[in-house]
């Protein structure tokens, strides 16, 4: 986090001197870069740090017929854009999930307690970092800040 605060800090004074309106679109493309980002990275199935997602437990089928799909990946329909939303104004940027798709996320980002159905029994899930910042992401804000600098 060190990191996006010097870059807060290095482009407090540039975003200062932009038009209402510019930083609302300058807001908003660094969001769609954000999520494409973190799109990929869930594609990948990768944590901020790189480390791969904890493989999905073993579930015991008994009677089921046939073969089991282990090889699809997770979060598929999460990381569609219709629940990994992008919100921003002159201000903030922030890209996240809403509803019942934010605990389900939220659950997986730091490791909790759920249920998968209601009367299913209670069981604690691997984290999993669905959302974060990696280096290429600090870089990926600094070089479209440049570029909407300079194209001005």
């Amino acid at each position: 986090m060190a990191d996006l605060e010097a870059l807060e800090d290095w482009a407090a004074g540039l975003l200062g001197q932009l038009q209402p309106a510019a930083r609302n679109q300058l807001a908003r493309s660094i969001g769609q870069a954000l999520r494409r980002s973190q799109q990929q990275r869930i594609i990948a199935q990768r944590n901020p740090d790189g480390s791969k997602y904890a493989p999905r437990k073993q579930r015991n089928l008994r009677g089921k017929q046939g073969r089991i799909k282990r090889q699809v990946k997770m979060f598929k329909k999460l990381r569609t854009a219709s629940f990994l939303k992008v919100q921003g104004d002159g201000n903030t940027i922030s890209v996240g999930f809403t509803g019942r798709v934010a605990r389900i996320a939220r659950v997986h980002q730091y490791g909790l307690r759920d249920r998968a159905e209601r009367v299913a029994p209670e069981v604690k899930y691997d984290q999993r970092e669905v959302l974060g910042f990696t280096g290429a992401d600090i870089d990926l804000i600094r070089e479209n800040l440049l570029l909407h600098l300079t194209l001005e």
